[in-house]
């Protein structure tokens, strides 16, 4: 890794280790415990967790107090009832769970959450191809049986490839005075990166795309990326930077790339964290600790999570 990658990934990390209290929704007074996205916060750990086993590299040691929270917090019949205060996104936590399970657990806990998801869940009817996406991400890996078409249907669909950039002439009033017109809007540039995520498994498999459609995707995750540093949004600069490696770049040699590293570089804090989705919504250095871990524990966590990819290596397909 660069000198710059090695500073966020050895301070994010050990920023995430000395804050697992406050995903621990059964820690005495964790920041957690009353916050409406505790869930949320425990299944990205437990992701980047994940992740960070296939990536390898000096991670685990970092890592070791996230793994035994997690195989713990598995293994807690209460802890998948913490999805139903989110009724919209319960099934999809509870198919996340199952997928996310630490390896050599008593399973009884996954395997009950898994009973519970309704069938219809598990089928394509009603849900947009990202979504469908997503569903099959996770119960591929978490062996449910699923009735979504394979990737290679969903791939055409997929955002990165109906997705196209704004111009300066679709502005909307005031905003061309600036000269800064965002390529795509937040929603779409998430779901730009999540369909990059699903459809590459974080880089672990080719994305079907190529030809047209992959400069397409390349081309919308360059602009996005540049006007996220420009603007200092540093969580989906983040993802947008994961994207690029999915799509077979080495971002550390694209100039969009290596800006978010640095971008990212000066965002982070002296302990380790990156202290917001962005400089407009990062917590005040004088906040409270829960209050501090809820606004900076995301961008924090995928800012290690990129730092992992990147470190990760390249297999022999992902090479132009």
């Amino acid at each position: 890794m660069t000198s710059s990658l090695d500073q966020l990934s050895a301070g994010t990390l050990d920023w995430l280790g000395a804050n697992l209290d406050h995903f621990d929704p059964y820690a005495a007074g964790a920041g957690t415990a009353t916050h409406q996205q505790a869930a949320k916060a425990v299944l990205e750990l437990a992701l980047l967790r994940h992740c960070s086993i296939w990536t390898g590299g000096p991670h685990g040691e970092r890592l070791g107090g996230a793994t035994a929270l997690l195989r713990k917090l598995w293994q807690r019949p209460e802890f998948p009832r913490l999805f139903d205060a989110h009724p919209p996104s319960a099934p999809t936590y509870g198919l996340a769970f199952a997928a996310l399970a630490p390896d050599g657990i008593d399973d009884t806990v996954r395997r009950a959450t898994l009973a519970r998801l309704a069938p219809d869940f598990l089928s394509p009817a009603g849900k947009s191809p990202l979504k469908r996406m997503e569903i099959r991400f996770y119960a591929d890996k978490a062996g449910a049986s699923h009735t979504i078409e394979p990737y290679a249907g969903l791939v055409g669909q997929s955002p990165l490839v109906t997705l196209t950039a704004a111009t300066p002439g679709d502005a909307a009033e005031g905003e061309a005075a600036d000269g800064d017109t965002a390529p795509l809007t937040d929603s779409e540039g998430y779901s730009l990166t999540h369909a990059a995520f699903f459809l590459g498994d974080y880089g672990r498999t080719p994305t079907g795309l190529d030809g047209d459609a992959l400069a397409h995707a390349r081309e919308l995750v360059r602009r996005m990326l540049d006007h996220c540093v420009g603007q200092d949004r540093w969580d989906l600069a983040a993802e947008l930077v994961i994207s690029q490696f999915i799509l077979g770049l080495d971002p550390l040699r694209t100039p969009s790339g290596a800006a978010a590293v640095e971008c990212l570089v000066r965002a982070q804090r002296s302990d380790g964290a990156i202290p917001g989705r962005s400089a407009a919504l990062m917590a005040s250095p004088s906040a409270p600790a829960g209050e501090f871990f809820r606004k900076a524990y995301h961008t924090t966590l995928v800012t290690a999570l990129m730092t992992l990819v990147l470190s990760s290596g390249r297999p022999s397909w992902h090479r132009d």
